[in-house]
């Protein structure tokens, strides 16, 4: 099923498990419908089984290939998911390639960054290598060639900590069609293919904080200021500025605003019966805001800490003092905010 998205999708001939088309399989069907009619999903993780890492984009081109501020998020968001999760954050093209003539296509997180604009992971659940005391074994290498120390180490393990399921001795067979054969080996399921039961809620719990905390960095839309002022007698001037608190702008990614993924924050007028517009429309589209992703850590230079975090809408209303209007802003991707004020 992740060879089956649409991004950079190739042909079952040219890799196997694409399927007849993008989307074939159901589960990656309603996975796409899923996500794509909700615009407020800002990241996805899907997880997989096995190697105890945690992959990016791209599967296909070079980190060349990205807007440099999404690489940049991209590592500090990984490199944080390191240090919960004792994963290593790694590029699929770079260092998790099957073959070096070869690249993957059709994988759900470069379906979300490209197609999408989100943060799009996957999760590689489960080293049994590292559990064995195999710190430096190299993902994909490691399983074309490796020392005979290391099958040591694996057998000493499984027979402790997989209680000598994961190995079994070989034992003689007398097979019904091929007569006399021995059966034995590496129960690869068992012991490879996913954590064993006994070790599950362990291996994949060390995944919750790093989750929490790539929620919390999303854009977040605030109210920063909200104000009514008397022009003049029954006229009033509204201003309102919002503002994205959170760490991530409120596209989420440059890639999204290269391809209008989302639209921009927008800000909506509830009038009272007998009031009206003098300036103004009752929806005013006030675009992107930026977060603080990518301002400087320390401001020292005047350009160095802009506003484009927040953004101003003014109206001019006449209506009768006392009077309560409602003022709604939003974004897909950033939340909605709600305030009212007291004409002047």
């Amino acid at each position: 099923m992740n060879r089956n998205f649409p991004a950079q999708w190739r042909l079952e001939h040219e890799q196997k498990g694409a399927g007849p088309y993008p989307g074939s399989e159901p589960e990656v069907a309603a996975l796409i419908r899923i996500v794509s009619l909700h615009p407020n999903i800002c990241a996805g993780v899907a997880f997989h089984t096995q190697s105890g890492v945690i992959l990016r984009p791209f599967s296909h081109q070079s980190d060349d290939a990205f807007p440099a501020e999404d690489l940049w998020t991209y590592q500090k968001l990984g490199a944080k998911g390191t240090e919960l999760t004792g994963y290593p954050a790694i590029s699929v093209y770079h260092e998790f390639g099957y073959h070096p003539k070869e690249v993957v296509n059709g994988a759900f997180d470069d379906w979300a960054y490209n197609h999408l604009g989100i943060f799009g992971w996957t999760g590689e659940i489960w080293n049994p290598q590292r559990q064995a005391g195999i710190p430096e074994m190299k993902y994909v290498e490691w399983y074309r060639e490796h020392s005979v120390e290391d099958d040591r180490k694996l057998l000493a393990w499984s027979g402790d900590a997989l209680r000598g399921k994961g190995y079994q001795d070989w034992t003689p067979f007398d097979h019904p069609d091929l007569g006399p054969v021995e059966i034995g080996g590496w129960d690869s399921l068992y012991a490879f293919g996913n954590p064993t039961p006994h070790l599950l809620e362990a291996e994949i719990s060390r995944f919750s904080p790093w989750l929490i905390w790539h929620a919390l960095v999303l854009p977040r839309l605030e109210v920063h200021e909200a104000t009514a002022v008397a022009e003049a007698p029954g006229t009033s001037r509204v201003r309102v500025v919002v503002q994205n608190t959170g760490w991530l702008p409120t596209q989420v990614t440059k890639r999204a605003r290269d391809i209008k993924a989302v639209r921009g924050v927008r800000c909506e007028l509830d009038l009272p019966d007998g009031a009206r517009l003098v300036s103004g429309r009752l929806q005013e589209d006030a675009g992107q805001l930026e977060g603080r992703a990518y301002k400087a850590s320390a401001p020292t230079r005047r350009p160095a800490d802009p506003t484009d975090d927040r953004a101003k809408v003014e109206w001019v209303i006449v209506g009768t003092a006392g009077q309560r209007i409602g003022i709604t802003a939003s974004h897909p991707r950033a939340g909605t905010v709600r305030t009212s004020l007291i004409l002047a």
